[in-house]
């Protein structure tokens, strides 16, 4: 064999236990946190799982030196309101730290007045005190089409959109920017920003709840403020959400965190102005049936029904 024959045989090569690599990072505690607060969204939390997997490769490659340059981070989450997309993108936050890829793993969450200046010269202070904030951690824009208003010649968003380009591309290691909204606005949003379509790595698309996912999610919301369904309000709560899902404004956890909010007032009221005056400690916990049934969605559905009925505005 000659002499450059033996300089190419493979010598062993180290190994890593990926596994343990995955078990020292704490990445399962964030996913954990995710199944816990987050009911449903299987395909947002396989995608996730799926990124923290990514990363934590790209990881260990470095440390056996085969880099390939720093993965782009930057996201979109495109979807309805109450979709979970804050949460998903706070628990981002914390698996970047945890993989190194980010100093602190903090979230920053804006929109676009906290960018935009109504006056020229406040824009570009306005965007870099923001940035500079999100610097080490994530930096959430929700609702980030409204940056972008082609029809107002004096609007100042293109403004701070080219900082945060220049930002995304220049500390793509110190930060990482992540996008939302509407699925269609934000299509719309990128095929105008084609340089902020280059920069976005990971598109993950939040479906909506269906009825039964929302009724477990009241239950998780209650159980957190010590409140709870009885077996009847549950039923009551199953059929006021699948009428308030019609409604134009509906959306998803927010709607029914709002619901629960005047529920929690209803029963407050019916406790006090009932007659028993001694209450025990699952009285002043439990939402009934009236106090679900009492909420005007059942009273416009009902007159929607009603045939030659016309609402009138009071």
């Amino acid at each position: 064999m000659s002499t450059q024959s033996k300089n190419l045989t493979p010598t062993k090569d180290p190994s890593i236990d990926l596994d343990a690599e995955f078990q020292t990072s704490n990445i399962q505690e964030v996913l954990d946190k995710l199944d816990q607060e987050l009911i449903g969204l299987i395909p947002v939390k396989t995608r996730i799982r799926e990124t923290a997997a990514l990363l934590l490769v790209d990881r260990v490659r470095k440390q056996l030196g085969l880099s390939a340059g720093a993965p782009s981070l930057h996201m979109c989450f495109t979807g309805n309101p109450g979709t979970g997309k804050t949460t998903v993108a706070l628990r981002m936050a914390e698996i970047l730290h945890r993989l190194g890829y980010v100093r602190e793993g903090h979230l920053v969450s804006v929109t676009r007045d906290d960018l935009v200046g109504q006056y020229i010269g406040h824009t570009a202070p306005k965007t870099k005190e923001v940035i500079k904030k999100a610097m080490g951690g994530v930096l959430f824009i929700d609702e980030a089409y409204y940056l972008y208003k082609p029809e107002n010649e004096r609007d100042y968003g293109a403004e701070s959109i080219e900082i945060l380009l220049q930002t995304m591309e220049n500390n793509r290691e110190d930060l990482v920017v992540i996008l939302a909204g509407y699925k269609d606005r934000m299509d719309k949003f990128f095929h105008s920003n084609p340089g902020m379509r280059s920069r976005i790595a990971h598109h993950i698309d939040f479906p909506d709840y269906g009825a039964d996912e929302l009724v477990a999610i009241a239950k998780l919301m209650l159980a957190s403020q010590n409140y709870c369904f009885s077996e009847a309000g549950e039923e009551a709560f199953g059929k006021y959400i699948r009428l308030r899902m019609k409604s134009e404004h509906f959306a998803n956890a927010r709607s029914v965190r709002n619901a629960l909010d005047r529920a929690r007032l209803r029963q407050a009221n019916r406790l006090f102005s009932g007659t028993k005056k001694s209450l025990s400690k699952i009285d002043l916990m439990t939402l009934e049936a009236e106090d679900i049934l009492a909420s005007r969605v059942f009273l416009e559905n009902t007159v929607d029904s009603l045939p030659n009925t016309k609402k009138t505005n009071k």
